[in-house]
């Protein structure tokens, strides 16, 4: 079974993260990227609209796409931290993923962040907050990345989006197939519904 929306009990151990913005707006968010074959399709996507998203790149990815990074940014996009390979936070100690984080960091020069997987440890969340970083989860994730995944069960499920949901898409070459069947009527959907796109700060 798929949660497209994440439960409210699962959030209460780290109430203190980002999960919802206001409730006039919807908040696009991209994990993974920047991917040369993937990415430059979803900032065209995002101009052709007007709107704008929030990218939680991976530092090995930006450190091989550096132009393609900065095309982000001058867009008018907001860039997050998502580790610097991309590490499970349960599966990886405390001193090794602030580690990372802080490694990342060093390409990706912003105080938010999103754990891979959503997974990580609250020892790791409890340091990342006194580190200064916004952790950002989300209320609905769309499955891209899940290649058995249908594209009819992801629209059916975007229709239950609202005001001040975080949305998970990934730039990534696992998402691509289901990312360019489904984003632009999701995007356009939400527009006729009335709400505007803002990145998350």
């Amino acid at each position: 079974m798929r949660f497209f929306r994440v439960p409210k009990f699962l959030r209460w151990n780290y109430r203190n993260g980002i999960w919802q913005g206001r409730k006039s707006e919807v908040y696009l968010t991209f994990d993974d990227g920047p991917h040369p074959l993937v990415t430059p399709w979803v900032l065209d996507l995002l101009e052709k609209h007007r709107v704008h998203a929030t990218f939680f790149c991976i530092g090995v990815n930006v450190d091989s796409n550096l132009e393609l990074f900065q095309r982000i940014s001058d867009a008018g996009h907001a860039v997050g931290n998502h580790t610097m390979f991309h590490e499970r936070g349960w599966h990886t100690t405390t001193s090794h993923y602030i580690e990372s984080v802080i490694q990342a960091k060093k390409h990706i020069h912003s105080s938010l962040f999103r754990p891979p997987y959503g997974s990580l440890t609250f020892r790791q969340f409890k340091k990342l907050k006194t580190l200064g970083f916004k952790v950002v989860f989300w209320s609905w994730i769309s499955y891209d990345f899940d290649q058995n995944c249908p594209q009819e069960e992801i629209l059916q499920q975007a229709k239950r989006i609202k005001g001040g949901d975080i949305l998970v898409f990934h730039d990534s070459e696992k998402a691509k197939f289901n990312l360019e069947g489904v984003l632009e009527k999701i995007i356009v959907e939400l527009k006729q519904k009335g709400l505007k796109f803002s990145t998350i700060a």
